[in-house]
């Protein structure tokens, strides 16, 4: 039977949390953006900025692991429930103190603990949901939904606040999770083994983190793909910092560009790599797809700084000659195609991995293996967003991305000598 992206909407309670999850997603990404636009609006200090980035990455750091062990004794589905509506009605709270900075940062903090118990709930819930040989294309979406929110609250964050004002964008958002909340009741989980589980007598939460951390190192499988996942979101985070610079010293175009130049085609990247990988590269060995994503990013890391010098070239020129002015070849082109390449290369990361570790945990670990996936993302991620940044400052954009790119390539071909 030929395989199809779709396939995994077929099964209702699948498609009610790919739902749910879209709603939430979309909510908490805008608030994310909310939250740094009134901050700035406020104050005018990137200072200011800073301490609200580190509200929402400090909870994973403290909470993420701690999180993923209570959900695992817990029902997933409540657990999504619960989070959803506490987070709402703290929007709604919000809204009335909006301009209170201080009350901001604190809501801002609580709700990303929250967002620490959704986390290892919501990708967790997949393999219970939908049928083993449905997986990959249900990760497949599960990756546009999370990628494709993203993309949506970035474009819609500044104009959203301007049109409905700072008041009523919270209680949108709060709306928002209230209906994502609304299709997660409808799932039916198909029955696990939890039940055999609980008989035993559970030891305590630090002895199970321990033990999970332990089954996860000792699983090559498992270890790689968590390693992947997590410099595949690092990524993200670092691109996301050197962004402005990117477009200012490379395309030199204005900051507010970089989501229609950069972001878009990377989104579209990503949605166009997931419907290839079902339903062309589904037979391929996820390792492989994997290294495939590691080279394709690579490469397209080391192109980026060099798109005016491509462009420059006398083919191009000559290309350009037979071309209407509009169609033309510039950076800004060639910067959209390789950007759509790092897209498509992350779908080529992020599925087979998640997939991966879906098919080698039991549901008694898999909450603990994304709760420590999430602390462990948030503290890699800090240590290279404040280098890229001030690395980006001194010896420029240009040289960040060709050291990132090195280095992806780098980890493709140790993969490659290490089977």
């Amino acid at each position: 039977m030929k395989k199809n992206i779709l396939h995994a909407l077929s099964e209702k309670s699948f498609l009610y949390l790919w739902l749910g999850e879209i709603f939430t997603q979309i909510s908490i990404h805008l608030f994310n953006f909310f939250c740094i636009i009134i901050v700035f609006k406020e104050t005018h200090s990137s200072t200011a900025v800073a301490v609200v980035v580190l509200a929402f990455t400090i909870p994973a750091i403290l909470f993420g692991s701690f999180a993923g062990a209570y959900v695992d004794k817990w029902d997933k589905k409540k657990v999504l429930l619960i989070t959803n509506l506490a987070r709402a009605l703290l929007f709604i709270i919000l809204a009335f103190y909006i301009h209170n900075i201080y009350v901001l940062y604190t809501f801002g903090f609580i709700i990303a603990i929250l967002t620490q118990f959704f986390i290892p709930a919501e990708t967790p819930m997949v393999p219970l949901v939908v049928q083993k040989k449905n997986l990959l294309s249900a990760n497949a979406l599960f990756g546009m939904g999370v990628y494709g929110s993203i993309l949506i609250a970035y474009a819609l964050s500044g104009s959203l606040i301007i049109f409905l004002k700072p008041v009523n964008t919270l209680f949108f958002l709060a709306f928002m999770l209230i209906v994502g909340a609304a299709f997660i009741y409808f799932i039916k989980p198909r029955p696990s083994q939890r039940k055999d589980f609980l008989e035993i007598k559970s030891p305590s939460i630090l002895k199970e983190l321990k033990n999970t951390v332990s089954f996860m190192f000792k699983t090559k499988q498992i270890s790689s793909s968590l390693l992947f996942l997590s410099l595949s979101q690092i990524l993200i985070l670092i691109l996301a910092t050197i962004a402005p610079g990117y477009a200012s010293q490379v395309l030199h175009v204005g900051v507010e560009e970089v989501p229609l130049f950069f972001v878009t085609p990377a989104a579209l990247g990503m949605i166009v790599g997931a419907v290839m990988l079902v339903n062309v590269f589904h037979n391929f060995k996820k390792e492989k797809v994997i290294n495939v994503g590691l080279f394709l990013a690579g490469t397209a890391m080391l192109f980026l700084p060099y798109g005016s010098r491509v462009a420059s070239r006398g083919f191009v020129q000559t290309i350009n000659s037979y071309l209407p002015h509009l169609f033309q070849i510039d950076i800004l082109h060639i910067m959209v195609v390789l950007a759509f390449i790092l897209g498509f290369a992350n779908a080529l990361i992020f599925v087979p991995a998640n997939t991966i570790i879906q098919e080698r945990t039991k549901d008694e670990f898999r909450g603990k293996v994304y709760g420590f996936l999430n602390s462990f993302i948030a503290m890699l991620s800090i240590l290279p967003i404040i280098l890229v940044g001030g690395l980006s400052d001194l010896i420029g954009v240009g040289a960040v991305f060709t050291g990132i790119g090195a280095t992806l390539l780098f980890f493709g071909i140790l993969r490659l000598f290490n089977k």
